[in-house]
């Protein structure tokens, strides 16, 4: 549908020849937000709040590089022929919420063994935060108008204006263009995860690891389908979504190790710590 509105701003603040971008400001805001939630959890349940602070301090930097990796890794068209440092350019854009995961995992795991902590209990206490700052990040997308879905009908357009306000509407017009607001879809699912994660981790039945595998579902369910609407895909062989491919591999991946985990006795503890009698269902 063809419309015209003025686009928001994306420079938050302005410092002579240093521009600090909305962007930036709320993918930070939700970080903070994110660790200052798991904090309050990890002490909540016994665990030192600089385990949490230390692990997400060297999760961030790794996370961004993996996520650089991940995008340069299937977009190598745009680089191969390019100066060699634009593949080190992330101001131009271009980093992968699944190669963030895939280095903050890493990172987890090789900070809990150096610690000798359980990685499944870091994991279970940051899986909420995590969810709740993709959330918040989103609208850093929205903000520079990217990872939206394809151009809306005009019957699309009335539904939504009877219920989105304006300032949405009209960031979605794009070039003329009025497009899907992807990005709200998946912060919406992401905060109805968020909800549902705090909901099951009061389950005492629950145990140690499932809260992360939890949501490692939820978001994959969720980002297989809204994947399919975006414009700005990375694809892996011909038509085939990376990022949907992925989904489909961690939800089967999250579900399996639930239940390997629970078969052979490995998850012996709930949620909160309590040791669980007779964990093991082999005869």
């Amino acid at each position: 549908m063809a419309c015209e509105a003025p686009a928001l701003n994306p420079v938050f603040l302005q410092l002579g020849p240093l521009s600090i971008y909305w962007y930036g400001v709320i993918i930070a805001s939700g970080a903070f937000i994110a660790l200052w939630l798991a904090t309050r959890e990890a002490d909540r349940l016994g665990v030192k709040k600089d385990y949490i602070v230390d692990l997400v301090m060297f999760a961030i930097p790794l996370a961004i590089i993996f996520a650089r990796i991940y995008y340069v890794a299937f977009e190598w068209e745009r680089y191969v022929d390019g100066p060699w440092w634009k593949v080190f350019a992330i101001w131009e854009g271009g980093i992968a919420i699944h190669g963030a995961l895939i280095g903050a995992v890493i990172t987890a795991i090789i900070y809990t063994r150096v610690r000798k902590l359980s990685f499944w209990q870091i994991a279970d206490i940051v899986a909420p935060s995590l969810i709740l700052g993709q959330a918040i990040g989103r609208w850093g997308n929205f903000m520079n108008q990217e990872a939206h879905g394809g151009p809306i009908s005009e019957a699309t357009y009335q539904s939504f204006h009877q219920y989105l306000p304006d300032f949405i509407m009209n960031q979605m017009c794009i070039d003329g263009t009025m497009y899907h607001p992807a990005f709200l879809y998946e912060s919406f699912w992401n905060i109805i995860g968020f909800v549902i994660l705090l909901i099951l981790r009061r389950k005492l039945t629950l145990r140690r690891g499932e809260l992360f595998l939890s949501y490692v579902i939820w978001y994959s369910i969720g980002r297989y389908f809204i994947e399919g609407m975006r414009t700005d895909s990375l694809y892996i062989i011909g038509e085939l979504r990376t990022a949907q491919l992925l989904s489909i591999v961690l939800i089967v991946a999250a579900i399996l190790m639930m239940l390997y985990r629970r078969y052979k006795g490995l998850a012996d503890r709930t949620y909160d710590g309590k040791k669980v009698k007779n964990n093991s269902t082999k005869q």
